[in-house]
C-alpha cells in the first residue's frame, strides 16, 4: 500500500528562483556547445537537475491527486 505524505499546497508552486534557473541552463547550454565542465561545474548541473526533476515530479503527482480527490 503507497505511503501517503501530506505537504502544503503552496509547495507544489515551488519553482526554482530564476537565478538560479538561470545558472543551470547557462551550464547546460556551455556542454551542449561542446565545451568541458569542470568537475564542479558538473556537480553544480547535475545536482539543479536532480532538483529540477524533483519538483516537476511532485508537482505532477499533487496535480494528479487533486484530479483523483
Amino acid at each position: 500500500m503507497p505511503e501517503v505524505i501530506e505537504i502544503p499546497i503552496e509547495l507544489t508552486c515551488f519553482q526554482l528562483p530564476h537565478a538560479v534557473q538561470a545558472r543551470l541552463q547557462f551550464l547546460l547550454d556551455c556542454q551542449d556547445e561542446g565545451k568541458s565542465l569542470s568537475q564542479a561545474e558538473r556537480q553544480e548541473a547535475e545536482g539543479l537537475v536532480e532538483l529540477a526533476e524533483f519538483l516537476s515530479l511532485l508537482r505532477l503527482r499533487s496535480t494528479r491527486a487533486m484530479k483523483q480527490a
